[in-house]
């Protein structure tokens, strides 16, 4: 959405066909690849955004062969660095260039404005970045290295998110379990103005506290793709200690076993800033198992 108020031309495809709400906005739809690549002046920027693992490798292989030398495929999806350093290889020596775009920002980031972590080389970069700048919020961008250093940069994103999304929970369960009742949504809202953890996960725990009435109806059982347990390996591998965002992990295996208060304030903040669904969620639990494709 925000391309089209930024006044930009989109053409684009997608496996089950293009949202009567984009083509209304100006879409202009593609049937196939071979379609999508015909309907953009070179040099081209090719934007990927589906689900981590190896459809990302096969639908780069199929545009490989319908792109010209010189045009550029942006990831903006989920995948593991050791994955985007690897693809960018494959596709430079058939002279493409390829440039990895990890995308913050949920929901009210594609319609208002994302986050851009992006790497790349920097002759990629001069093609795509007029275009990531004007899709981004004010300060929302940033070239983190090369291939490979926008995914990881959100991959580290991901785990400090984790880390905060416990910590926010765990106090909500606390102020539940005070010996006198209290007005959690209306501390919640206070939390918000001026104090030191004032943040976007606060605001959507106010208002999703409020919208459910408290805890009680919302399931426990937080589902997610596995991004941060690579980040985890990760951080054994380079010997440094995550235990703030090691333990979250843990916390959501835990969640799925447990009905625990602070889960399911977890669950209303992810809901609020990615639409995560309530509950079990069997398709993003088989992303978990097949996302990552390649190791560091």
């Amino acid at each position: 959405m925000q391309a089209f108020s930024q006044g930009m031309r989109v053409a684009g495809y997608t496996l089950g066909g293009a949202s009567k709400e984009l083509v209304d906005c100006g879409l202009v739809e593609a049937a196939t690849l071979e379609e999508l690549v015909a309907k953009l002046a070179a040099p081209r920027a090719i934007l990927l955004y589906i689900p981590a693992g190896s459809g990302v490798d096969e639908v780069i292989e199929q545009l490989a062969g319908v792109l010209d030398p010189g045009d550029v495929i942006v990831d903006g999806g989920n995948s593991y660095w050791g994955d985007s350093i690897r693809r960018a290889e494959r596709l430079g020596k058939r002279r493409l260039y390829f440039v990895d775009a990890g995308t913050s920002g949920g929901v009210d980031g594609a319609r208002h404005g994302a986050c851009f972590m992006v790497g790349g080389e920097q002759a990629a970069i001069e093609r795509v970045e007029p275009i990531l700048r004007g899709l981004a919020i004010p300060g929302g961008y940033v070239h983190a290295g090369p291939p490979g250093a926008g995914h990881f940069t959100k991959l580290v994103h991901n785990g400090i998110e984790f880390g905060m999304l416990q910590a926010i929970g765990e106090g909500v369960a606390l102020l539940q379990a005070y010996p006198e009742q209290l007005p959690v949504a209306d501390v919640l809202r206070c939390w918000r103005h001026g104090s030191v953890i004032r943040s976007w996960l606060v605001d959507l725990m106010e208002e999703g506290y409020r919208a459910h009435g408290g805890l009680a109806d919302v399931p426990s059982h937080v589902d997610d793709t596995g991004e941060v347990n690579w980040l985890v390996g990760d951080a054994l591998r380079l010997e440094v200690p995550v235990p703030v965002i090691a333990q979250a992990t843990m916390q959501l295996l835990v969640s799925r076993d447990q009905r625990m208060p602070w889960a399911r304030a977890i669950a209303i903040m992810r809901h609020g800033f990615g639409g995560h669904p309530f509950g079990p969620a069997p398709a993003i639990a088989h992303k978990r198992h097949v996302s990552r494709v390649g190791h560091p």
